[in-house]
């Protein structure tokens, strides 16, 4: 990127999209059993260099503020970003890491004007588009402005170490958007039913053979695992005793695959009418 860049900021990065990419690192570091040395590894990028946290979990919290704090550079910010995920495969190569698209989709959806094209960094012109997979709004701007914010307050819960609400919050979200494909064509029929068994059974039976229908299989089963009380335990917290929680690590799994499943069925059925 342009030295003048680093020496006098261009444009900070929004807040939403500094959860975005935080999100990322905590998906790159629950795939190592060195989770702690990646959060550490990335907080130092986004610092400059610091010492290690007293714990993993306040390493976590300490990694969110420097983050926050390197935004005010969002070109600098993002080649933090970049110079981590190198490090990282260089030093876990059994992790998976996000591509240029994955970084630039998060980019463009947040009107960040900048995209990466290894080993550059470029201005991006406000008109021109990048060509990733993001999802067609046809469920309309206000729905996925909810989804955003849902999922940015899941990701602050996280952060909080509240694990349980945060899992209940993506859990309500997943069902919630569930309901969107009401009347909607899919496959082989229209989806009539209301509720989220129902629904992901109707899109099941009208896609039966597809990875789709997969998706969908497994998606109901972590539902119904995280809905029990004998299995997550978080869809009826109050009805629960105080001590059934997931843990921070769980919760983070749990979020992440959500986060999946959600954009996957935006992707495939949100531009269906």
């Amino acid at each position: 990127m342009p030295t003048t860049w680093r020496y006098g900021s261009p444009g900070a990065m929004p807040p939403f999209a500094v959860n975005a990419f935080n999100s990322l690192i905590h998906t790159i570091a629950g795939q190592s059993e060195s989770s702690w040395s990646i959060f550490e590894l990335f907080k130092a990028k986004f610092s400059g260099g610091s010492s290690w946290s007293s714990s993993e979990s306040w390493a976590i919290s300490d990694l969110h503020t420097v983050m926050m704090r390197a935004a005010e550079n969002a070109p600098v910010f993002i080649s933090a970003f970049w110079d981590g995920c190198t490090q990282v495969q260089a030093s876990h190569p059994e992790v998976g890491l996000p591509d240029a698209d994955v970084v630039n989709q998060i980019l463009y959806e947040h009107e960040v004007p900048y995209e990466v094209r290894p080993p550059a960094l470029l201005a991006r012109h406000p008109q021109t588009p990048i060509l990733v997979q993001a999802p067609e709004k046809s469920l309309g701007e206000r729905a996925y402005g909810l989804i955003h914010a849902s999922l940015d307050q899941a990701d602050r819960l996280l952060l909080e170490q509240r694990p349980r609400q945060a899992v209940q919050e993506i859990l309500w979200l997943l069902e919630t958007v569930s309901t969107a494909f009401h009347g909607q064509e899919s496959g082989a029929g229209t989806v009539e039913s209301n509720y989220f068994n129902e629904i992901i059974r109707a899109l099941r039976n009208n896609n039966r053979g597809s990875a789709l229908a997969e998706a969908l299989g497994w998606m109901t089963k972590m539902h119904g695992y995280l809905s029990s009380p004998g299995g997550g335990g978080v869809r009826h917290g109050t009805q629960l005793a105080a001590d059934v929680s997931p843990t921070l690590r769980e919760a983070h799994l749990y979020c992440n695959l959500t986060r999946s499943y959600i954009n996957y069925l935006l992707a495939e059925l949100g531009g269906q009418n």
